[in-house]
């Protein structure tokens, strides 16, 4: 359990915890909020709208990137960890991975980009403060959509305006108690599009550590990422361009730097989030035990992403670039762990006191890449039917993934998924059964879209993308028990296209608050 330091934040009847590396700075917000009075200050206000906790190791626990291991001395971590992983409502507060964690996390960096902006609208939006103006946009647009992501249904046009969003404040809280509706997931989604279309032509790259910030890079690489989820896929492919210009392979992550790092310590996790990296477009610190949960240590040995996964489904399995394996990293295994996994999450300690051994666990995301973007455009062209442009960016992406040693062809990506059965809990495979209110081409489409979902789940592992695939393509995954020889035991449950456990239920403390619960099937 993490001690933090704890700050009275009202907003949905929320406690709010501090943002340690703004601490002094937060402690005198109330008494200076109309000292906001200049440039500088608002950009050091506005460090504070980046939440300080990523979503990342829930979405994990609860998509198929986990089976649960019933082997002894591989005991759960705690309740939270049985309740995210079977999908039930999570009680548990004190975890720094919990819903409620985040949800304080996220809404308090709403209120801090809403402060900033009420603050240069009374400055009558002066000019030098339009910078300021896009980033508090975008910092307010990129924590509705991770609080989408976790709390909503996936967005369809057919289901939007029936599904429940979230309150999206744009003005701060100054009352006690006020009340709160949480509308559509229709209106929500189009507030988050409205505060990253303002946004947008008014962010600049004048940072003093550019990657921790919305540069224009980082924003269009949002703004491409949401309009893939917004089904806006003509803006995808545009905005995602914007990033990746006419060669696309010469902003992507040297893999093979990476691959060649040690996989022991903390070597080859520090390098992947290193600011020296061009693919690195926005960089997050958060408070996360991800990277031991993740990493070569005994934590999490309940439910991880083993063997079976890894070898059937992504890292070590077929796909149509040929054996997974070989694209050059070392899958990190160890006969006393069950997790196989990429070690790509750091993971450091702080202690506030030794001897009771108590302190903060702390991590680092790359959140926006340009292979991540890469992939948004290739997805978006393949649903627009760009069938050549898709393969195009798949394969650009599978060639730097791979060093130059594997490449795809539309072919062969046919002739791959036409040639293996779909998944079974029994009997698993890469290829999983899309179920969307949206219609997918069968012949060409289909097939590219599972290589691109393929591809992304590997390259991904462990950074929470997964989960958002699954819901958008209404992906069935299942709850399996596997033994010490990693085989399938029992299959307990299944998490359905139509259950509505696919939206994590709000935290407690906020639904007591009065705030509408997400309904549940059952």
């Amino acid at each position: 359990m993490n001690k933090r330091n704890i700050y009275i934040y009202v907003l949905l009847a929320a406690t709010t915890l501090g943002i340690s590396s703004c601490d002094k700075f937060l402690d005198k917000l109330p008494d200076n909020r109309m000292e906001l009075n200049n440039k500088e200050k608002i950009q050091k206000y506005l460090v504070s709208a980046y939440p300080d906790h990523n979503p990342a190791y829930l979405a994990e626990l609860y998509s198929d990137n986990a089976d649960e291991f019933d082997v002894t001395g591989w005991g759960s971590d705690g309740r939270f960890y049985d309740q995210a992983y079977s999908w039930s409502d999570i009680t548990e507060t004190q975890e720094s991975e919990s819903p409620q964690e985040l949800w304080n996390s996220l809404y308090m960096a709403m209120s801090t980009a809403n402060t900033a902006l009420q603050t240069i609208e009374q400055q009558g939006n002066n000019s030098e403060l339009m910078p300021s103006k896009g980033e508090a946009l975008l910092c307010r647009a990129y924590a509705a959509l991770t609080l989408a992501n976790t709390f909503c249904m996936a967005y369809d046009p057919t289901t939007a305006s029936k599904n429940l969003g979230l309150p999206y404040p744009t003005r701060p809280e100054t009352t006690v108690g006020t009340k709160y509706e949480r509308g559509t997931l229709a209106a929500f989604y189009e507030q988050i599009n409205r505060d990253i279309e303002e946004g947008l032509p008014l962010v600049t790259d004048n940072y003093a550590r550019p990657k921790y910030h919305f540069t224009r890079n980082a924003a269009y690489a949002f703004a491409a990422l949401f309009n893939l989820y917004y089904q806006k896929y003509a803006k995808a492919v545009a905005y995602a361009t914007r990033v990746l210009g006419a060669d696309a392979s010469s902003k992507l992550r040297d893999w093979k730097a990476f691959n060649a790092l040690s996989v022991n310590g903390q070597i080859a996790p520090n390098a992947y989030v290193s600011v020296s990296s061009q693919a690195n477009l926005l960089l997050q610190t958060v408070h996360s035990q991800a990277g031991a949960l993740l990493g070569p240590y005994r934590m999490g040995n309940k439910y991880a992403h083993g063997q079976l996964i890894s070898e059937k489904e992504d890292l070590q399995s077929q796909g149509p670039w040929g054996r997974s394996s070989n694209f050059g990293y070392t899958v990190w295994s160890n006969n006393s762990l069950s997790k196989y996994f990429i070690n790509k999450v750091p993971y450091a300690f702080e202690y506030t006191d030794v001897q009771a051994g108590i302190g903060y666990a702390h991590s680092a995301y790359a959140v926006l890449t340009t292979d991540l973007t890469l992939l948004v455009r290739a997805e978006a062209n393949a649903m627009l039917g760009n069938y050549d442009a898709a393969v195009a960016d798949l394969n650009t992406e599978v060639k730097a993934y791979s060093s130059g040693a594997l490449s795809v062809t539309l072919e062969g990506i046919k002739n791959f998924y036409n040639g293996i059965g779909y998944y079974t809990p029994t009997a698993p495979t890469p290829k999983k059964k899309f179920n969307t209110a949206f219609s997918i081409e069968p012949t060409t489409q289909e097939p590219l879209l599972h290589a691109i979902l393929h591809l992304r789940r590997i390259m991904t592992l462990g950074e929470g993308w997964r989960l958002q695939d699954v819901k958008r393509y209404g992906i069935v995954i299942y709850r399996r028990t596997l033994n010490a020889s990693s085989s399938v035991t029992d299959v307990k449950d299944s998490l359905t296209v139509n259950d509505l456990r696919r939206a994590i239920q709000l935290p407690q403390d906020v639904i007591t608050a009065g705030l509408t619960a997400n309904p549940r099937n059952k």
